[in-house]
């Protein structure tokens, strides 16, 4: 089966994560794909495959004959989507040959435009794969998940030679909560590499450090004929909270490595009110900061209002896997070495935001995030192209064959000295 083919039967499958959900996973609706990917693992004849209770796909392939000794590499992507423009089925439309220009998306009335999205041009000649304008395509991540599994059917049927490989497809990625219940002994893997990123070629390993901030406010509500010296209003504190924030430190207005307060919801009235933020950094320090900036503003409308009216609660989600990736850095390399061989130039992006990779690098399990060919993620202009979803199967492969080329500790180190010219000391920390 063709990679874009299964991307069109998965997205037909909804799987939002649920972030007000205390379960896990967050959405029972993420059973019903894991369930397929299951049945489709097998049907490849990979026998050691399983699905736990919160809902992760376990697979394991061993090593082709003679590279038994080689350590084991890890291929990750999510089932779940975001809930936003995510409330009906998704209508996958296919372009062939699009022109590079306007195309209307649907009798939605969007318009996906390079004026929004300049890379459009370069798409020129590509066959196109968006929504019907009316709800996400949800290529994020199951554009992932169809091109591990055809690179798994090309690697079985091809019989290319390979060490051991494991696979794991997780739920509720999209809230955070992706490696929550990641088992990394069940999975067994010594490094692996995440298919979750935009455009083919992508090798990301500095993401956000990330958390979430919820804001409520508790207003005195009296009649407002009486109210003079009274009433707190709960609404206009939780306007005066956000206005005390830095104006210009929001998605809009950042890029590449600058952080963000990004406001997502507002719900309220006089008597209570409420703000959920993100809040994303790079840096260890200016996150940090940020999180200050946060209990300085509530201090201080606590002090002008009185104690108890604003209660910020603020959840870590992850941090920037840089610090562990730099213990590693053929990773890198060696992504970069495939995707040379593959005729495509690497691009080597900071994550503005973050993957189960991140998480799982903290816990023992070095995790690089590779480019899906997709874009313009989270929202009704998502697309993605056949070409790029295929060049992303073929640098998976190459790395694959990378990997097990060079799978005793000399041969990582001579790949290591050649690319990043780094001092052998370093490297064999890596590989202890």
């Amino acid at each position: 089966m063709k990679t874009y083919e299964r991307l069109l039967s998965y997205v037909k499958i909804l799987t939002p994560s649920n972030e007000d959900s205390t379960t896990a996973p967050s959405s029972n609706c993420q059973f019903n794909l894991a369930r397929i990917l299951v049945d489709e693992l097998k049907n490849l004849g990979i026998s050691d495959v399983s699905l736990d209770e919160h809902c992760y796909v376990y697979a394991h392939i061993p090593a082709s004959e003679g590279l038994d000794s080689c350590k084991t590499l890890g291929f990750i992507a999510h089932m779940d989507t975001v809930s936003d423009f995510c409330d009906h089925p998704v209508t996958p439309v296919i372009t062939e040959n699009y022109d590079g220009g306007e195309l209307p998306l649907g009798t939605s009335g969007r318009i996906l435009s390079p004026e929004m999205f300049p890379h459009l041009s370069s798409l020129k000649g590509r066959t196109l794969i968006t929504s019907d304008g009316t709800t996400i395509l949800g290529a994020d991540d199951k554009a992932g998940i169809a091109e591990i599994i055809t690179a798994l059917e090309r690697i079985l049927t091809e019989k290319i030679p390979h060490g051991p490989l494991a696979i794991a497809f997780t739920p509720d990625e999209e809230i955070g909560m992706g490696p929550a219940h990641f088992d990394v002994g069940k999975f067994g893997a010594d490094y692996a590499y995440t298919l979750d990123g935009d455009t083919e070629g992508e090798i990301q390993y500095e993401n956000f450090n990330a958390c979430s901030a919820k804001v409520v406010f508790q207003g005195v509500n009296v009649h407002p004929g009486s109210s003079k010296n009274t009433m707190v209003n709960a609404s206009l504190v939780a306007m005066e909270f956000n206005s005390m924030l830095p104006a210009a430190d929001t998605p809009r207005n950042t890029e590449d490595y600058e952080g963000f307060f990004h406001l997502c919801s507002v719900k309220g009235d006089v008597s209570r009110a409420e703000l959920h933020y993100i809040v994303r950094d790079h840096d260890a320090a200016s996150f940090e900061a940020r999180q200050n900036t946060l209990t300085h503003i509530a201090k201080i409308l606590n002090e002008k209002w009185g104690e108890g009216t604003v209660a910020l609660t603020l959840t870590q989600q992850y941090r920037n896997m840089k610090e562990i990736i730099d213990t590693c850095p053929w990773l890198i390399s060696l992504a970069e070495e495939a995707c040379r061989a593959c005729g495509v130039t690497p691009l080597i992006l900071p994550i503005r935001g973050g993957t189960d990779g991140a998480r799982l690098s903290f816990m023992g399990l070095p995790c690089p995030n590779l480019g899906t060919g997709g874009h313009a993620y989270h929202g009704p202009y998502e697309h993605i192209t056949v070409e790029g979803m295929d060049t992303a199967v073929e640098v998976t492969l190459q790395i694959v064959k990378l990997f097990a080329e060079r799978r005793d500790q000399d041969n990582f180190l001579l790949i290591y000295e050649k690319n990043t010219h780094s001092s052998a000391k370093g490297e064999a920390s890596c590989l202890a």
